[in-house]
């Protein structure tokens, strides 16, 4: 009789156990996901930091909590592309569930590092043109995210240039042949160029001090506007672009909306914050279990165009009243 009723009692145990919710496996903590970040930027850069808050508050809007369900692991490569590659291998060490790759060269350099782990590209020039997925619709692999639609606006923003300075004849072109996406656009300048009846001047410059060599060019040469593609280098440096542009009264055209914001006369793209936080809604399906190859890549639904007052003064220009008309926003 003992012996039933210590099995029963024993049982019921049991039952209690696995129903209580102080269980082992009520316990349980959840898994933290791990998110690797990689960018070209500046860790400094306050305008990168900003960017990367929008992304950190659309993953907190979708539930994540920092430090429990999920954690970060930042890697800035300071402007310099050739760091990338061993930027990426930390996170592969580090075995990250997903790498949030910010621009063309950071998603180019964590393509190749890895195969597997999933990678969400931000703002990428030319994703397909570039060779990280096939299609926008069918990315298949292990890429995929949001398009800025780069070289696709090169050609708006010559446009603009010439709406700008109708007697515009002789534009500088300011790109960074460490970029991959930049021959794409290029191409696109040297075509918008050459129906508008511009000569182009292409400047190349990897930093701060080719910078300044390629506006002294400009100036010998007598270029009478510039268009300056996207590239981290030039985002990072684009207060001393900007004031570049102004000491020499150069009527100039960005493809970063933050240009204008650092004093830049005028800029036409897509809003990067957008892009951040659409990266979150990839990470959140990833880490949910959605393959990033089933996942479409976007492509920018909205553009912007800012036009910076104060530098128009300052060069001594007269913005038309039809570009402040279609201005998404003016800076006074």
């Amino acid at each position: 009789m003992k012996l039933m009723i210590s099995r029963s009692l024993a049982a019921v145990g049991l039952l209690f156990f696995l129903a209580s919710p102080d269980s082992a496996a009520a316990q349980r903590p959840e898994k933290t996901s791990r998110v690797g970040y990689l960018t070209a930027g500046s860790q400094s850069d306050q305008g990168r930091q900003r960017r990367l808050e929008a992304f950190r508050h659309a993953l907190r809007d979708l539930g994540y909590v920092e430090g429990q369900s999920i954690t970060f692991q930042f890697q800035w490569a300071e402007g310099q592309y050739d760091r990338l590659p061993t930027l990426v291998a930390d996170l592969v060490r580090s075995k990250v569930d997903v790498i949030v790759a910010v621009g063309g060269a950071a998603t180019k350099a964590a393509q190749q590092t890895t195969r597997t782990i999933p990678i969400v590209m931000v703002a990428v020039n030319d994703p397909v043109g570039s060779g990280l997925v096939p299609s926008l619709a069918h990315p298949r692999g292990n890429v995929t995210g949001t398009s800025l639609m780069a070289p696709d606006l090169v050609g708006k923003q010559f446009e603009a240039l010439k709406e700008l300075v109708p007697k515009v004849s002789r534009v500088a072109l300011l790109k960074n042949p460490g970029n991959p996406a930049t021959a794409l656009q290029s191409r696109e300048a040297e075509a918008a160029a050459h129906a508008l009846g511009m000569r182009l001047q292409i400047l190349e410059a990897r930093g701060p001090k080719d910078i300044d060599r390629a506006f002294a060019a400009m100036t010998s040469e007598g270029a009478s506007g510039l268009v300056v593609l996207t590239d981290a280098i030039f985002t990072n440096q684009r207060g001393q672009i900007a004031k570049l542009a102004i000491d020499r009264r150069l009527p100039a055209v960005y493809g970063h909306l933050e240009h204008a914001e650092a004093g830049g006369l005028l800029a036409f793209s897509a809003n990067l914050f957008d892009l951040e936080r659409r990266a979150a809604v990839y990470v959140d399906k990833i880490l949910k279990g959605a393959k990033p190859g089933d996942l479409p890549v976007e492509q920018p639904t909205k553009l912007e165009l800012v036009v910076n007052l104060r530098a128009a003064k300052a060069i001594g220009l007269a913005i038309p009243p039809s570009l402040l008309q279609r201005a998404d926003r003016v800076i006074d």
